[in-house]
């Protein structure tokens, strides 16, 4: 038996540890135990009461005898490993990590062995590349990423965006809005048929004949999400001309309004040709130009990217037919069963950061 006695303030604390609903269970185990020792009961039925051996009620009745404080039950911290590397030494490594190697090194982008050798040679010192690891990981660095951006030059660059967000959010009443642009196509043929494991693990051949190029010239509607696209040989001003006549014949009395890029065949040309067709279609076509180097405005590469992922990526074509005929089963399959408009919410405000983050 452990003799212990308690002041009036040492049972409120107490009481209040058994009582919390936010404390660890084994707090409240061990002030329990302290409040039931000082009822002069023995350590065995207090270890019986808690499912707790005697040993475990001796060792916090003495923790309590040193220390007469709730804070004593907690746990005490562990001496651990001793520290190996000096704070200022990880502290260098993570300046290190933020710059940019040397142009000696020959590399852009630091990667965890490279920056090991370069702490190592550097400091005089001995740190893996586990250590390294570690100490990106703690503070979330990943030197060796690198994330693409894309600067548009354009002057009008918000005005335009905005005019082709609010084609896409408030459409002109009874008008066509269709988003347009060339997909360039490479045939490729896979020397030997994919393969496909038993888990589940695709193995694709890598060498493969080619078989020509070809165009996929798409107009995509972006309030039905519905796609009007035809395959070519190859992309001229002639050949977009015929596709648009054809997207404008199964529309005779609607206004269409064109979301497209700044390609040369997009432009009049000396020919006049998108003058000339507009006269003839009774001015009918509206063309509206996405900002320089903003292509993701554009909502028809949205497609472009699930026909790339679903068809073409992975898939093996014998000749330029099969390829063409494949695409457009894909596009009457979208059609009929997939169709429907993106979900866009851009409005093409801009917020302008409060402040440079490093």
């Amino acid at each position: 038996m452990v003799s212990i006695v308690l002041t009036e303030s040492q049972k409120r604390a107490l009481h209040g540890l058994v009582n919390s609903r936010k404390a660890p269970a084994e707090w409240v185990l061990r002030g329990r135990a302290i409040l039931l020792c000082a009822t002069d009961v023995s350590l065995a039925s207090v270890g019986r009461d808690l499912n707790r051996s005697p040993k475990w009620v001796r060792k916090w009745c003495r923790r309590w005898q040193d220390d007469p404080r709730v804070e004593s039950l907690r746990d005490a911290a562990r001496s651990g490993r001793p520290v190996r590397y000096e704070v200022a030494l990880c502290l260098e490594v993570v300046a290190m990590a933020c710059d940019r190697p040397k142009e000696s090194l020959f590399r852009d982008v630091w990667s965890q062995q490279a920056l090991a050798d370069a702490v190592n040679r550097t400091h005089q010192t001995s740190m893996s590349r586990s250590t390294i690891g570690r100490i990106l990981r703690s503070r979330e660095l990943r030197p060796h990423l690198v994330r693409h951006w894309l600067h548009s030059p354009d002057p009008d660059f918000q005005a335009k965006t905005k005019a082709i967000c609010e084609l896409y959010l408030h459409p002109p009443s009874n008008a066509l809005v269709v988003s347009i642009d060339e997909k360039p196509l490479q045939c490729l043929e896979r020397k030997h048929r994919t393969r496909r494991q038993s888990n589940a693990v695709v193995r694709k051949e890598f060498e493969y004949k080619r078989h020509g190029t070809a165009c996929l010239l798409a107009a995509f509607d972006t309030q039905t999400g519905r796609v009007f696209g035809q395959v070519v040989d190859h992309r001229d001003g002639p050949t977009t001309v015929a596709f648009i006549r054809k997207l404008a014949r199964k529309h005779p009395d609607r206004p269409i309004h064109i979301v497209w890029d700044n390609l040369n065949t997009h432009g009049d040309g000396p020919s006049k040709r998108w003058t000339q067709l507009n006269s003839e279609l009774g001015q009918r076509l509206h063309f509206t130009f996405t900002p320089l180097h903003a292509s993701w405005v554009n909502q028809v590469e949205i497609w472009f990217s699930i026909l790339q992922k679903r068809l073409i990526r992975n898939s093996s074509f014998a000749n330029r037919t099969a390829m063409k005929r494949a695409i457009l089963a894909f596009i009457k399959h979208w059609n009929r069963y997939e169709a429907k408009p993106f979900r866009w919410r851009f409005t093409g405000d801009f917020v302008q950061p409060t402040r440079a983050l490093c």
